[in-house]
């Protein structure tokens, strides 16, 4: 199996980067992708206790949570020091802005930033051999060879991972910020540490032999996506940060989508936090788990920054 490698797509993915890649691959191909999951029996609930952060100072308090922006069905976390912290903050803040009206700028921008020039396909991007590979991996989730032909090959790779967890009861209904969004009070103000252009430009903006680089492994391991996600999912239930990172960075082997995907957004983040301790309050902060996870994460960056960072569950 070839989980090392693939776990760098499933924490850039799943875990660690990107709310707005399930926010768009969702809605555009969900229907088809996935049927309706079979209610789970009370005996089948799983009560997780995932890992929760904070920083404090006299007048602020910044609570860290690492979410998963997908998950099955099953599995209830919203107690305890969670549902105190959200319902003790003035504002939760997420990666992107969750609303109806920015994941239908989500999908405006896909359709500005994801798709190829006239006359162009991905798959004429591919030799032959990656070519046929592609193809396989395309009929093993059951779509046709030119499924995404219109798209460029980032694209193609965020499908080829989310598709399979949404044909396998995944859902983002069930995801840590659908959740939160339901738990909030009325009241709570929102924020959002970046935009879904900004994210989306993340990928956009990857080299193109990197994107391709970054297509053909997921098509390596297709058939291993789920598998590895319930690994990290089962440590992210248990709160084992440490376990977690490992799985997730026994992968992180390349540098350019390590340094573009995790490791500046996460100094980034630091810095909004730093600012943010300036004005007092109660903050609830809720990113991907992979973010504060691991080394150069972002308790890491508040370390540099001579921020503490401490475990509140």
């Amino acid at each position: 199996m070839k989980l090392n490698r693939l776990s760098t797509r499933i924490r850039t993915l799943s875990l660690g980067i990107s709310a707005c890649a399930f926010a768009f691959v969702a809605p555009v191909h969900a229907q088809e992708a996935a049927p309706a999951p079979a209610p789970v029996e009370a005996q089948e609930v799983e009560v997780a206790t995932p890992a929760l952060w904070k920083v404090a100072d006299e007048d602020t308090t910044i609570y860290l949570f690492g979410t998963v922006h997908a998950l099955p069905d099953g599995i209830e976390w919203y107690h305890g020091p969670i549902a105190d912290a959200l319902g003790a903050s003035d504002i939760l803040v997420t990666e992107i802005e969750m609303s109806p009206e920015s994941m239908a700028t989500t999908q405006n921008l896909v359709m500005t930033k994801g798709v190829l020039p006239e006359g162009e396909t991905l798959r004429d991007m591919l030799t032959k051999e990656q070519r046929t590979a592609y193809e396989t991996a395309l009929a093993r989730v059951e779509l046709p060879p030119a499924a995404f032909d219109r798209f460029e090959p980032w694209y193609g790779a965020m499908m080829l991972t989310m598709l399979p967890l949404l044909k396998q009861g995944y859902t983002t209904d069930a995801g840590v910020e659908a959740v939160l969004e339901t738990k909030a009070n009325t009241g709570l103000e929102r924020g959002a540490l970046e935009t879904v252009e900004e994210q989306l430009s993340i990928f956009d903006n990857l080299p193109p032999d990197t994107q391709i680089a970054f297509l053909m492994e997921t098509v390596d391991a297709v058939d291993e996506i789920k598998a590895l996600l319930d690994a990290m999912v089962a440590e992210w239930a248990e709160g084992d940060a440490d376990e977690l990172a490992r799985l997730m960075n026994e992968g992180m082997t390349d540098p350019v989508l390590a340094e573009r995907l995790l490791y500046a957004r996460n100094a980034n983040w630091a810095k909004w936090i730093d600012e943010r301790m300036d004005a007092p309050g109660t903050v609830f902060v809720a990113v991907g788990a992979g973010h504060l996870a691991g080394e150069q994460s972002v308790q890491d960056k508040l370390a540099e920054l001579g921020i503490e960072t401490a475990r509140v569950q």
